[in-house]
């Protein structure tokens, strides 16, 4: 007979470990409190033709992803359609723009002709990338980090110095570049991470090889074909879901979770997986049960909050990409705006997707689908007036590189989603998008741990653990937590003789 586990979310890392925990024999169950799997990553559609990816959109690291169905038969383009985006992107400067290539070759004779030299410093920066990468990706990111003993391996100890674990990403940057456009370039990727490039380990050079050297893809349909694949991949491997399903409690005996009540119904467990918010299934425990006090929380550096509006345009918008990165204004002073003084900023940077330039099934046609993006501290006030008033600076920011006047008169759909939204849907602590930065401080078996040091059997998988925040990460996260699983208690009842 086999042993059941209960999965909190179907974000992306509550999907992975499904469909290993299935795959290895056991019985699994969702639980997602939302109407459809995917998380931060669900996709809604409107009355008037449009189809929105609620979060993420940078289809990066593409064989992390394709390992995973690997892992089942299977491979990516067995469920969705890849294109790959050239430009990757647009960085968009008070002074000029950058177009990034899809093309080594022309990445590098990009960097030349912005500042002589700059073309033989980019291929030894992106050798240097490379070699994070596959060292980070195929020994780092897929340990459990319970122990510092797990990295004490003959490939780590002889590559440390080349890892660059201790020198910060932007002095580490600047070593190569000195340009600002290039720095700011280069600097881009480990935004997506969380922290200033000042606090973040140069390791994390690795985002620059999975997203540049690999290529910047999309998924016709949206990034949420991409859930859409995962649950088809769980499903088969026997995975139960239960949608509008709420957890409300986690029912414990001595050392060992016995049960969890959903919608009000209690339902015995073998162990259980939160895939849902770190901080937020810790309120369904007992105090004496949990990992963490709330002290510890709030001495966390989480990554941002931001504020997203899903818009849609009557007319197409002229120099505008599917990736957009508004730099107009100064990175540092928008980022003291989210880790130091705590506000809105007053002059912000902003991301602009744009996927109705390379899919015609995401708007009506002649329309333009436009996903904004502007990052945030966690925890501050979001109401519909600040909301507003930064849309307004966005489109203003739209206005000037389309030449299109007015371009708010354009939009004939609008949805905002910010601080509150998070904190509603997804139990997000103090709102946060992203999770925990991943700072020095917070990286490996410093951050959050995947075990409950109380209880045997309760397990935590997704971006306030390891490896950390993305899509990619999410999937190997459920996949380290199902492998600890699996190995700490049998997927079936031992016979009784």
């Amino acid at each position: 007979m086999k042993k059941k586990v209960a999965i909190i979310g179907s974000g992306i890392s509550g999907l992975s470990a499904a469909s290993y925990l299935a795959k290895e024999g056991f019985e699994v169950h969702v639980f997602e409190k939302n109407s459809q799997p995917g998380g931060r990553a669900r996709q809604f559609t409107t009355d008037n033709g449009y189809t929105f990816d609620m979060g993420p959109s940078w289809y990066w690291m593409p064989d992390i992803i394709d390992n995973f169905f690997k892992d089942f038969g299977y491979q990516a383009s067995d469920f969705y359609s890849l294109v790959r985006l050239d430009p990757q992107f647009d960085i968009i400067f008070a002074d000029g723009k950058l177009s990034l290539p899809d093309s080594y070759g022309d990445m590098k004779a990009l960097f030349e002709q912005i500042e002589p030299g700059a073309g033989k410093q980019f291929e030894r920066f992106m050798d240097s990338a490379k070699y994070k990468y596959e060292v980070g990706m195929q020994d780092f990111v897929t340990k459990p980090c319970l122990s510092w003993f797990e990295f004490l391996s003959l490939k780590i100890a002889k590559g440390a110095l080349k890892l660059d674990l201790l020198t910060d990403y932007r002095s580490y940057v600047k070593k190569y570049f000195s340009n600002p456009m290039l720095v700011a370039l280069m600097e881009f990727p480990v935004i997506f991470l969380g922290a200033s490039p000042k606090d973040i380990p140069a390791l994390y050079s690795l985002m620059n090889y999975g997203g540049y050297g690999l290529g910047t893809y999309y998924p016709l349909g949206g990034f949420y074909e991409l859930v859409k694949a995962m649950k088809t991949v769980a499903e088969q491997q026997g995975v139960n879901f239960h949608f509008g399903h709420t957890a409300e409690k986690i029912i414990t005996d001595g050392g060992s979770v016995t049960a969890l009540r959903v919608n009000g119904v209690t339902m015995d467990f073998d162990a259980v997986v939160a895939s849902a918010d770190y901080h937020h299934t810790e309120t369904l425990l007992d105090k004496q049960h949990r990992n963490y006090t709330e002290e510890y929380w709030e001495d966390r550096t989480f990554a941002p909050s931001c504020l997203i509006y899903y818009l849609g345009f009557t007319e197409k918008i002229p120099n505008l990409k599917h990736h957009n990165l508004f730099f107009g204004h100064d990175l540092d002073t928008h980022i003291d705006a989210i880790y130091k003084t705590k506000e809105w900023p007053e002059d912000p940077l902003f991301y602009a997707c744009c996927p109705s330039k390379t899919d015609d099934m995401v708007a009506p046609k002649g329309h333009e689908n436009v996903f904004l993006l502007l990052p945030l501290a966690i925890g501050i006030e979001d109401g519909e007036a600040l909301r507003e008033k930064y849309l307004g600076k966005m489109i203003e920011e739209m206005e000037k590189i389309s030449g299109i006047k007015n371009l708010r008169s354009k939009i004939d759909y609008q949805r905002s989603y910010c601080v509150s939204d998070f904190t509603q849907d997804y139990n997000a602590y103090k709102g946060n998008a992203y999770g925990l930065a991943n700072t020095l401080r917070q990286t490996a078996v410093l951050k959050p741990s995947i075990r409950n040091k109380k209880l045997d059997n309760l397990y935590y998988t997704g971006q306030l653990t390891v490896p950390g925040p993305g899509v990619p990460p999410s999937i190997i996260s459920g996949k380290i937590v199902a492998k600890e699983i699996n190995k700490n208690i049998p997927s079936r009842y031992e016979k009784v003789v």
